[in-house]
């Protein structure tokens, strides 16, 4: 029921930040957990993984979502 509030009333996230890398070995949010940087709308506030490779939004099913944040930590790595 909410999910079709949300829909229906709910905020279009068409404008975001610009995307923020956190630094390895600190807490991450939820969004950043995935590929390790992530944008924030700036409507309502809420966050979203982003991918720098792609450049855009990730919205990747659950599946996904492990294959992505070792990608992340992988490029991660090579880049240290």
């Amino acid at each position: 029921m909410l999910k079709i509030l949300d829909a229906l009333f709910g905020c279009s996230h068409k404008r975001y930040t610009f995307p923020i890398t956190t630094r390895s070995g600190h807490r991450r949010s939820a969004a950043a957990a995935l590929t390790g940087t992530y944008v924030v709308c700036l409507e309502c506030g809420k966050e979203f993984p982003y991918d720098w490779r792609e450049m855009k939004v990730v919205s990747a099913p659950a599946e996904h979502a492990s294959n992505l944040g070792e990608k992340a930590e992988a490029s991660v790595n090579r880049a240290a």
